[in-house]
């Protein structure tokens, strides 16, 4: 009886000193991290539950041994039953103490494991931003050099557009010029035109005259 009392006094020590170890970061903490994690693969968790099951099925025992000696007849009781019923709740104490601060550790391992989780996703967050702040400024930087490239373009061809635009008016102002000359050149035609009618008319009435003047010279 007495090496179980030293035997869950050890557990709960270990214990103890499990979760003291969890609450500093340590390279000792990693280690036992990395066992507790290996012993929650495969059949360890069916074990581990299997060894807690059985302990809380002896408390339980401890508990009604505890209750039945309790009820006994105060008279009836002997110093034999009374040490018997001070180890049996000592027993019963560091078996639910044990308990209790396994499910602690258990608990303390599975905060500390998301915690890392949730860092090592935090850092790939962080990391993926960092590459679309440089990606996002890469490509600001190629977009500013299209924008000045599409600028240097613009005023490329604002300048063609006003040297189009000269060569236009000009070929408009001789356009205009040539019209003003061809209609210049039409009425000039036109007189021509006219005075060659009235010349001819005149011929017509001068020959007409000498042959009238010739035919009675005749007669």
């Amino acid at each position: 009886m007495l090496a179980q009392v030293q035997l869950l006094f050890m557990v709960v020590f270990l214990e103890m000193a499990l979760i003291l170890l969890f609450l500093f970061r340590t390279p000792l903490r990693k280690l036992i991290i990395m066992t507790l994690d290996r012993v929650k693969r495969g059949r360890g968790p069916l074990i581990v539950k299997s060894v807690a099951a059985t302990v809380l099925v002896i408390m339980i025992y401890t508990v009604y041994s505890i209750k039945e000696l309790q009820s006994r007849p105060t008279d009836s009781v002997n110093p034999t039953d009374q040490i018997l019923l001070a180890h049996q709740i000592l027993e019963a104490a560091l078996m639910g103490f044990s308990l209790f601060l396994g499910l602690m550790i258990d608990r303390l391992h599975h905060y500390i494991r998301e915690l890392r989780l949730l860092r090592k996703t935090m850092e790939a967050v962080k990391k993926q931003d960092r590459t679309l702040d440089n990606g996002k400024n890469g490509e600001t930087s190629t977009l500013r050099d299209e924008i000045s490239s599409l600028r240097n373009t613009v005023k490329q061809l604002e300048s063609e557009s006003e040297a189009k635009e000269k060569e236009v008016q000009s070929q408009k102002a001789n356009s205009d010029s040539l019209k003003g000359q061809s209609e210049k050149l039409l009425l000039e035609y036109d007189r021509l035109l006219e005075e060659n009618q009235n010349l001819r008319s005149q011929l017509q009435s001068v020959d007409q005259t000498v042959s009238h003047s010739d035919s009675k010279k005749n007669t």
